[in-house]
């Protein structure tokens, strides 16, 4: 963070201009005779109760032989004096609240700059989220306007600080990425190829479905995951525009995709209000779009009907999972984890088909 100096008091330029009337040998009521200004305005700036304008700059002036710079000069260093000293107030204030963030995690990811105070912590945080204070701050997460925005508030989950971090750095990024008009056709015949790049999983998988989405006028973010946080994906529309963010946190592929299509789903199915995460108390109605969800996901990862012609092949060997991977163009991550999901095979079969998820 850039080092700064700030004086630590500022004197009002009324101050100034009552040395110099002193030296003049002129009182304030000649001096707002001379100046055409009413005396009790120029009393008010000698008490340091009102603010030099340029129009009384330019007055100044011309009697006391000082430049109208000087004055307006004078006058708003003094204005940020007491705008800077109302921030370092603020930010006292926030000290508290800024403790509740993981900001260890948040500068190791690089999220926020490294810093030495609670003070610069503090005032970073209030940075990172674009609110001028911690009160701000929880009208939006904890009151009414993301209650407003999509129907939640964080102050039902667990843990509201380090979700809220999550999600704003989500916001960040994809501020940064520019997408087409999103058109709900566009997303769904992007699906398939993005299908395609699930079943191989190459190296490049998350720059091509994120171009892919982006095209779609879908938004992909990967966000990891912060410490008290450990949220797989979130889906949410910001203006007009859908947003997946994704945290990799199993850092495995079937648990990626899985995910993405979840997600994918939120955006096909359900409105452009709702927000969707981990550890949020959802009401029967969301739990149901949850569920929704999910089947979509099936939908397009393997579908119950593929499952059952899998199994309806056993005993299976190594050669056949990727028989029926290929056919039912998925990956064999994707049949192995949802074989050990219903606990139909034991955790110790077919680890070899799990492929990491490394993003670029």
């Amino acid at each position: 963070m850039e080092n700064r100096y700030f004086p630590q008091s500022a004197p009002h330029p009324g101050e100034t201009l009552k040395e110099k009337l002193e030296e003049m040998e002129m009182g304030p009521k000649e001096f707002a005779l001379r100046t055409g200004k009413p005396e009790k305005t120029i009393t008010a700036v000698l008490k340091g109760e009102s603010s030099i304008t340029p129009d009384m700059a330019v007055q100044f002036e011309n009697v006391t032989r000082i430049p109208a710079h000087f004055w307006l000069n004078h006058q708003r260093g003094f204005d940020e004096y007491v705008a800077r000293a109302k921030q370092q107030t603020v930010i006292a204030e926030a000290i508290d609240w800024a403790r509740s963030f993981p900001i260890a995690a948040m500068c190791q990811q690089r999220w926020l700059p490294q810093m030495a105070s609670i003070e610069e912590k503090t005032s970073a945080m209030l940075a990172f989220f674009g609110f001028a204070s911690h009160a701000a701050w929880e009208d939006y997460y904890f009151k009414q306007q993301l209650k407003v925005a999509f129907r939640i508030s964080l102050a039902n989950t667990n843990e509201p600080y380090a979700i809220s971090a999550w999600l704003r750095k989500g916001e960040l990024q994809a501020s940064e990425l520019q997408a087409e008009e999103y058109v709900d056709k566009s997303f769904k015949e992007a699906l398939p190829e993005i299908k395609k790049i699930m079943s191989s999983h190459p190296d490049n998988f998350f720059s091509n479905l994120q171009n892919i989405c982006l095209r779609a006028g879908v938004k992909v973010v990967h966000t990891p995951c912060l410490p008290k946080a450990p949220i797989v994906g979130s889906t949410r529309w910001i203006n007009d525009t859908p947003l997946i963010q994704l945290s990799g946190r199993y850092k495995r592929n079937d648990s990626f995709w899985f995910t993405f299509f979840h997600e994918a789903g939120h955006i096909i199915l359900h409105g452009k209000k709702d927000i969707f995460l981990e550890k949020v108390e959802y009401s029967e109605k969301d739990k149901e779009k949850e569920k929704e969800a999910d089947e979509f996901a099936v939908k397009w990862t393997l579908t119950e009907a593929q499952e059952q012609e899998i199994l309806a092949a056993a005993p299976l060997r190594q050669k056949d999972i990727r028989d029926f991977a290929d056919k039912f163009v998925t990956h064999p991550a994707i049949i192995i984890g949802r074989l050990q999901h219903k606990k139909l095979i034991p955790y110790s079969l077919g680890r070899e088909y799990f492929e990491p998820v490394i993003f670029e």
